[in-house]
């Protein structure tokens, strides 16, 4: 039975770094994909103002979203400007509920950078609010609760490194080296982010940072290319192991953290 998949990350290109292979081989197994950014990335521009990189972006985003058939949405936080608080809480809530997911990917809990913490925090606290009927979102037509909380997981921090700069454990990776050209076509989509890290990095590291992390993590797997995933099993939260059973035969590698 085909699934409703949703993808919520901080900013444009994040995803494409961390889950993108992933959702090539869920939208190729019929399931509906949703890519979602916190943000439209209204700060990744030396040149041009807020709302005109903003535009860009998103439709960058929806350009590389196109290639696996998934909607691109974005919520419309600002840059730096991604805070843990009620009426964020609220927005994050009410776009689950309108779009009803069974499975969620979304930023680890420690990474390098503010804004991908907080999204992590507030999707993981939306998950648990979406189905209480109560717990009301104060937006522009609501929707209902869900009837359940979705299955969670937590995508890789940026290449595979805590804030600290350790290694980062996953409890299983999936093995994307037959998508990885189409996560590539994906990450390529995001000209600009490209063109503003050149400048802001002093290098061009955009393309050959996502392969050398695919890599590695493929390499601890046992195969070309993978990524990695950990399921969130927090009281009330779905515990079986969904993602598994919808990637299935088209290269799940299961293995246990630390091993």
């Amino acid at each position: 039975m085909s699934k409703i998949i949703v993808a919520i990350h901080s900013h444009p290109d994040d995803i494409e770094f961390q889950c993108a292979g992933t959702l090539a081989i869920l939208a190729k197994n019929g399931h509906k994909i949703h890519i979602v950014t916190m943000t439209p990335g209204d700060c990744g521009s030396v040149s041009l103002p807020p709302e005109e990189i903003s535009a860009v972006r998103r439709a960058e985003a929806k350009a590389a979203a196109d290639l696996i058939g998934a909607e691109y949405h974005c919520l419309e936080f600002r840059d730096l400007s991604i805070f843990e608080d009620d009426e964020s809480r609220r927005r994050v809530t009410e776009f689950i509920r309108k779009v009803k997911p069974d499975l969620i990917m979304t930023a680890p809990p420690i990474d390098y950078l503010c804004d991908h913490e907080i999204t992590h925090r507030l999707v993981r606290d939306a998950c648990f609010a979406a189905p209480c009927p109560n717990y009301k979102t104060r937006q522009w037509d609501p929707a209902g609760a869900t009837d359940h909380i979705p299955h969670l997981y937590f995508m890789d921090a940026l290449e595979g490194l805590d804030r600290n700069g350790l290694r980062q454990a996953v409890d299983f990776y999936v093995d994307i080296t037959n998508e990885f050209e189409n996560k590539r076509e994906m990450l390529g989509c995001h000209v600009s982010q490209r063109e503003w890290l050149m400048k802001h990095h002093g290098i061009d590291e955009y393309l050959i940072g996502q392969e050398h992390a695919s890599r590695s993590r493929g390499h601890e797997a046992g195969v070309t290319y993978a990524e990695g995933f950990w399921q969130y099993l927090g009281h009330a939260y779905p515990h079986d192991n969904l993602l598994m059973e919808l990637v299935g035969d088209q290269g799940l590698k299961l293995r246990l953290a630390g091993v």
